[in-house]
Parts: C-alpha cells; structure tokens; sequence
C-alpha cells in the first residue's frame, strides 16, 4: 500500500469517527424532542409565581427548550475559543465524558424544575459535539469536498434521529422513560472510546481571539442576515411538530402517543438525511448561496402549510386506524408529509451554510470560531423562539406557531436576497 493510500485511510478512519459522534450526539437531542410532548403531559407544568411575578403555564413550557437553548449560548465562546486556542479532539473527549454522566441525570427528574436543568446540561453537551466535529470534518477534508463531508456528517446525525426518534416512543410506550437514557449513555462511552482510539490529535493552534476578526468578516455577515431570523422559524416549528403531534386536542394537539409521534418526527430527519447524502456535493459544484436561498424560502412556505392538515386529512380522508399506530385523526398523514417536506427543503440550505463558515474560518485560521459565530447568531432565535410559540400556543392557538415560524424563514430569505443582490447584481444566487 502507497504512502497514499495509508494516508486516505486514516483520514477515513477520522471522519467514520466524526460521524459516529455526530451520531450519539444526534440520538440524545432527537431523543428529548421526541419526548418533550409527553414531558408536557406528565410533568403537568402549571402557572407559578416567583418572586411576586406571574409564570404563565406558556412560559414554563418555552422554558423546556430555552433553558436548554440558554445553556448552549453560554457555552458557544469557551468552547470555540479553547478548540481554536488548543486541541479540538481533547476538548471533544471531555464533552463526551460529560454527555455520559448528564444523559443518566435524567432519570431522576421529577419536576419542570429539574427537568429544565438537566436540559440546560444537555445544551452544553450538544453544543460541545457538535462544534467540535464539526469543525474537525471541516478542518479536514479538502476545499472542494467541505459541503459534502459536512453533508455526510449531518446525515449520521439525521440516521441517529431517526433511530432516536422511533425507538424512543417505542420504549416509553413499553418500559418507561429511564431504560432509553441508560442507552444514550453508553452511546456516549462508545463514541468516547472510538474518537479517542482513532483520531488524530489536532496540531492547529490559533492566538489571540479569532471571534474579533471573524465577526466582521463580509461573508459570515451576509449569512447572518438570513440566519438570525431563520433560527426563530426552524426552532419553533422543529419543536412544535411533535408537539403538536402529541398533545391533548384539548390543547389543539392531535393527541396520539408513542411510536406515531416518532413517525411524525422521523419523516423529517429521513428526507433530510437522504437529501444531504447528495446537497452538499451539489452546493460543492455549483455554489451555495442558491441552496441557502432556496431551501430556506421553502421550509418556511412548508411550515406554513402545516396548519392546514385538518383540512386536507378530512377532504381526503385521511383519518385511519393502522397496526402499531393505533387510531390516527385526519391530520395525521397530512403532517407526517408536510415533515417529510421541511426534511427536504433543510437539507438544501443546511450543508451549503455550513460550508461557507467552514471555508471562511480555514482561510482566516479559526473554523472553530467561525462555526462558534454561526452558533451564536442562531440563539437569539433559539432563545426567544421558544417563548414566543408556547406564549402563542395558549394565548392564540396551535396554527399560529407554524404561522409565525414560517413568516420567519420568508423573511430572512428575502433578506439575504437583497444583500446579494446589492454586493452581485443579478448574479447574487449564482455569486458564491
């Protein structure tokens, strides 16, 4: 075997292991959002009052995913910065090390309280991961293969949701909650073994505080524009589907449970990951502001869509009692095409935007700051985005979340539209 050769091996044996973290770390998050409805419903979280003033019940809810979304922001600068500053594989073996004691806490929350703090926990182990392999496929793989690696690398997290998403409604349904956080766990000690076993260590090193440089950088700029208004739409609709999907229809839900709820959210992580496996080679060799645009203005026409389920199920009939499913209203099947739908426009948009920081932050010596500014620009979103949908939830209905959310996404397109078309001319979508 040619020095080569050995060579394109190992780099292989690397990304394999990239990809299995982005699994186990993929398995956790879609794990807790599959189960957030029957969180809600288990937990009962009720208005409370803290130091005089009134928490709606609405509130408590946003805070399932905002403590979590909170935890992360917190986490994004350190992070980057010592995966930047020092080595980026130490740093990722200490998350996952962490990720293994936080995933077997959850079995013994017992109130929104505790469930919200070992969210918040959550948060900086998932942010932690993901950084970190992240940047590492992308620090990596070569210039013309970024959106492909990264595509691939988003896939086994897409391949982790949908194992997650199915088994996790399956084995509440059968044993409860604690037996699925136990599995998580050992993921985690699995994924920890294999990166520490197989990769590299990372000799790039970078002074100072590349964020400074970074955030005025044209390109990540233009990209902002688009994803700080995004970030409301996909984190609310993303987080509402299964919500929707499972609680009470006394709440405006659908009200069915378990493996159906995994379903609903599996056909999203499905046609994403199928679609990935393709995207981000194609935004390799034709350009990616066009993918971004493109997917990006159809998530959010899809989502709006969304609330018009009811209607479509009852015209066609949708309604339908199915083995293992059980008794499924007319909504049903609707929403689970419309997932698949909003699986397929992400999976455009999501590997060309990671690309394009990764390309900027290898030319200007920080990818792990440049991936930390695409994760900081996405939690003004993540954060209040939550907020705003259980506030909309109770105050107005379910259909205005997806209202919403979708608006969001329209607008954010738009934006980075005219920003293009100001910089390129009528070459903006074909610029980049």
């Amino acid at each position: 075997m040619s020095n080569a050769d050995a060579g394109n091996g190992a780099k292989r044996s690397q990304f394999w292991a990239l990809y299995l973290t982005r699994f186990a770390e993929g398995f956790g998050f879609i794990t807790l959002i599959t189960l957030l409805g029957t969180y809600i419903n288990t937990l009962d979280p009720q208005a409370t009052t803290v130091l005089g003033v009134s928490i709606s019940a609405g509130l408590i809810i946003g805070m399932y995913t905002t403590g979590f979304t909170l935890a992360q922001t917190v986490a994004v600068v350190p992070l980057a910065w010592a995966g930047d500053r020092f080595d980026k594989r130490t740093v990722l073996l200490g998350v996952l090390a962490i990720g293994a004691g936080v995933y077997a806490l959850f079995p013994l929350v017992d109130s929104s309280a505790s469930f919200i703090l070992v969210r918040a926990l959550q948060g900086l182990v998932v942010t932690g991961a993901g950084l970190m392999t992240l940047s590492l496929v992308g620090q990596i793989a070569d210039v013309g293969t970024r959106a492909d690696k990264i595509g691939k690398a988003n896939a086994a997290s897409f391949a982790a949701s949908i194992v997650g998403s199915l088994s996790a409604g399956a084995i509440y349904d059968a044993v409860g909650f604690d037996p699925i956080f136990m599995i998580i766990a050992l993921l985690m000690v699995a994924a920890w073994v294999i990166t520490w076993l197989v990769l590299d260590d990372d000799d790039t090193r970078v002074e100072g505080f590349p964020f400074s440089d970074l955030a005025v950088n044209r390109r990540i700029l233009t990209m902002t524009s688009f994803r700080a208004q995004y970030a409301f739409a996909v984190t609310m609709v993303r987080t509402w589907v299964p919500i929707y999907v499972s609680t009470e229809m006394a709440a405006g839900g659908l009200g069915v449970t378990g493996i159906a709820i995994g379903v609903t959210v599996t056909a999203e992580k499905a046609t994403n990951m199928v679609g990935q496996l393709f995207t981000g080679r194609l935004s390799d060799d034709y350009g990616r502001s066009l993918f971004v645009f493109a997917g990006g203005g159809a998530y959010g026409l899809i989502a709006m869509a969304i609330p018009f389920s009811a209607v479509i199920g009852t015209a066609l009939g949708a309604g339908v009692t199915l083995p293992i499913l059980g008794e499924l209203p007319a909504a049903y099947l609707p929403l689970v095409a419309f997932s698949g739908l909003l699986g397929i426009a992400d999976s455009f948009r999501e590997p060309a935007s990671m690309a394009l920081f990764a390309d900027e932050g290898t030319d200007d010596g920080g990818v792990a700051s440049s991936f930390g500014i695409r994760e900081l620009v996405w939690r003004p979103g993540s954060v209040a985005g939550p907020l705003i949908a259980g506030w909309l939830m109770i105050e107005v209905n379910m259909a205005s979340v997806f209202y919403v959310g979708g608006a969001f996404a329209i607008t954010g397109v738009l934006a980075f539209l005219a920003i293009l078309a100001h910089d390129h001319g009528r070459a903006a979508l074909t610029a980049w």
